[in-house]
């Protein structure tokens, strides 16, 4: 794709954007950016700050379900479309509602102990000290590739859905660093956190969430995609419209609480945004969430953001100080430079306009 059609974007009058502490001509930079083509592929923005949106578009374009073509699609606010990867960052926050109701273990349990079916895995002494933890924030220790492309069967996370066992596929890998050391990206860690949660609730896992997580955010439609094994994608499955990633997000903001319900615990919200290592590319790493700092004009010093990162320029954007957050959906799967879209839209067009906290 070279560029997009789509609706014009809209944002509240400049009254109402003056309020929320934004530079009134918000939108028209926004436009003028796909007018100029620094903006490609977008499918979707929607943005709000304190509950109240101020940038919305919907696009045109062609698109996928878990690499399946969907053809050309006109979005609107009732399109799902695929998170990709910020699946891992709503599987962190199920992960979270399970422990705080007691029904999956502690951070620091026995990873391995999850699966006594692996119990010949187990009793490999440098597979012992890894724990759930390990997972959640991706510092396993074992050999893990998606740097490949999605559509090559040798991708570590293609190969462990073409896998009979997709599990003993993720416990049996090389171990190549000491758990807990560094950072490897792997949807496989995830899939090993969703059978956690499943095994722990009694569950499937879009089971437990629209009960725990949907219903109580009145979130209504949504889907996620099975393997061949119907074992659900944890690391990647799960399409939502982008009104109702938002409102996952505000719940984030809002530490937890939602209209005056706790849908998760404050402590929870803390642990899993909190940066426990750093990425390769120098980002902070916490619980299956993203993390940096950025400029904006209202404030004197950067401050930090939080973001759940998908294929394609999937993004799920957090900056609590400000009450911001942004929702992104793009078109450019398996892209090397997906990323830079959306990381425009977020700094240059959002932060940036962002003059008054």
């Amino acid at each position: 794709m070279s560029g997009i059609q789509g609706s014009s974007p809209s944002a509240p009058d400049c009254e109402t954007l003056q309020v929320l502490g934004f530079d009134p001509a918000l939108g028209r930079k926004f436009a003028a950016g796909i007018e100029a083509g620094l903006l490609r592929d977008l499918h979707v923005v929607l943005a709000a700050r304190s509950g109240q949106t101020f940038l919305e578009y919907y696009g045109i374009g062609p698109d996928e379900n878990w690499a399946t073509s969907l053809g050309d699609v006109a979005f609107d606010a009732d399109t799902l479309h695929d998170l990709r990867s910020v699946t891992k960052s709503v599987v962190s926050l199920l992960y979270g509602i399970a422990l705080d109701r007691g029904l999956v273990p502690s951070l620091d349990a026995s990873l391995y102990e999850q699966f006594p079916e692996y119990g010949d895995l187990a009793k490999d002494p440098a597979r012992a000290k890894i724990t759930i933890n390990h997972a959640l924030t991706m510092t396993l220790g074992m050999e893990w590739d998606e740097n490949r492309p999605y559509y090559d069967p040798l991708n570590s996370e293609i190969a462990m859905e073409n896998a009979p066992d997709r599990y003993r596929f993720v416990l049996d890998r090389p171990i190549i660093a000491e758990p807990g050391t560094r950072w490897i990206y792997s949807g496989g860690s995830v899939a090993l956190i969703g059978a956690i949660i499943e095994r722990g609730t009694g569950k499937r896992l879009p089971d437990f969430a629209q009960e725990v997580l949907f219903a109580p955010l009145d979130i209504a439609k949504f889907h996620w995609s099975a393997g061949h094994d119907e074992v659900v994608s944890a690391a990647s499955g799960l399409r939502l419209t982008a009104l109702d990633l938002l409102k996952i997000g505000t719940l984030f903001v809002r530490k937890g609480a939602w209209n005056g319900r706790r849908i998760v615990s404050e402590d929870w919200v803390a642990q899993s945004l909190a940066p426990a290592i750093s990425t390769e590319d120098g980002l902070g790493y916490g619980r299956l969430w993203f993390s940096g700092d950025a400029p904006a004009p209202a404030f004197a010093d950067p401050r930090p953001w939080y973001a759940g990162f998908g294929n394609g320029g999937q993004r799920l954007w957090l900056m609590p100080d400000a009450g911001i957050v942004a929702v992104i959906y793009s078109g450019k799967y398996n892209f090397w430079d997906a990323w830079i879209t959306p990381t425009r839209v977020w700094r240059e067009i959002i932060l940036a306009n962002f003059v008054k906290a």
